[in-house]
């Protein structure tokens, strides 16, 4: 397993959300009923109506969860029956959820629902949609619109999270190397020999933007794992692009240094480059086009 791979502390089949989960729901969804001018639980007393969320395309939906703690919250009187809960493939026309309760109620939160379920299903739709071609290899940056939200609707899709925030791992990135007050190459070494792997969540990342900082980092790690037990470094390949980076893969093979390292590629990673990306050996892909800027999935609601 990747250590990308940190889906699971937000969400998992049998247990559902997690608190890390809940707490970024709570957060988003008071958010998006206070833009829509929800500023207190929504009480109607409406007509008793049942209302069909349908999809008018085919996708992977996601936001089940969140609009189910948004209800329970915002509107308690109304209740939902899924019919295509969090990570179901659904097609062109399937009913995904049916709300009940009052009209007013419904009508209220309609925007917001239809609104979450479309954004994170449609994060989710392009995530299986990338792990197709790619699957348990592309994994999703910080940069992002909604958050955890985002990097669940992606591990929904079957796409790697990466960090979960700030905290989750410890990266070091060019930045963090210039402010060092040293060399770039003297810093590498410097905070690679001395960082306490007890430290850095769930991995140590190092960000190279050259072959010789990429071979000097595998190089001081792999002298450290001869003398100490510590896991693989992360080696995020900046801007390589597929034939570099396979040339770089091909050049810590022979110098026997792959083993250290989780190799990483980011920078102008697309969707149309996905194939020629796959086949160049790294081990994960890292992107912001898996969840930025996606199309939303068209769904709509109808009022019996």
């Amino acid at each position: 397993m990747l250590p990308h791979d940190r889906g699971h502390l937000l969400w998992t089949a049998e247990e559902g959300a997690s608190r890390l989960l809940t707490s970024s729901m709570d957060r988003w969804t008071t958010a998006v009923v206070g833009d829509d001018g929800i500023d207190g639980p929504v009480m109607g007393f409406g007509e008793k109506v049942t209302a069909q969320v349908v999809s008018r395309t085919d996708g992977t939906i996601a936001g089940a969860a969140v609009v189910d703690y948004m209800l329970q919250i915002w509107a308690p009187s109304l209740s939902t029956s899924w019919k295509a809960g969090d990570g179901r493939r659904i097609s062109e026309g399937d009913v995904i959820v049916e709300i009940s309760g009052d009209s007013e109620s419904i009508l209220r939160m309609e925007r917001s629902i239809l609104n979450i379920l479309g954004q994170l299903s449609g994060i989710a739709t392009n995530a299986a949609r990338w792990a197709t071609i790619a699957p348990r290899q592309v994994a999703a940056t910080r940069k992002t619109v909604w958050g955890m939200l985002d990097k669940w609707a992606v591990h929904l899709g079957g796409g790697l999270t990466h960090r979960l925030n700030k905290d989750d791992a410890k990266m070091i990135k060019e930045n963090d190397l210039a402010v060092s007050g040293e060399s770039r190459m003297q810093a590498i070494v410097e905070l690679l020999s001395t960082m306490d792997v007890n430290d850095c969540g769930a991995f140590l990342e190092l960000e190279v933007t050259s072959e010789k900082d990429a071979i000097v980092a595998a190089t001081t790690w792999k002298q450290r794992q001869d003398e100490e037990q510590v896991p693989q470094l992360v080696l995020m390949l900046d801007n390589f692009g597929p034939e570099r980076s396979k040339e770089m893969v091909r050049e810590l093979t022979e110098m026997g240094l792959r083993d250290a390292a989780v190799l990483e590629a980011s920078g102008n990673i697309v969707f149309e480059d996905l194939e020629a990306w796959r086949e160049c050996g790294v081990d994960v892909l890292s992107t912001s086009a898996i969840n930025r800027g996606t199309a939303p999935l068209d769904v709509s609601m109808l009022i019996d």
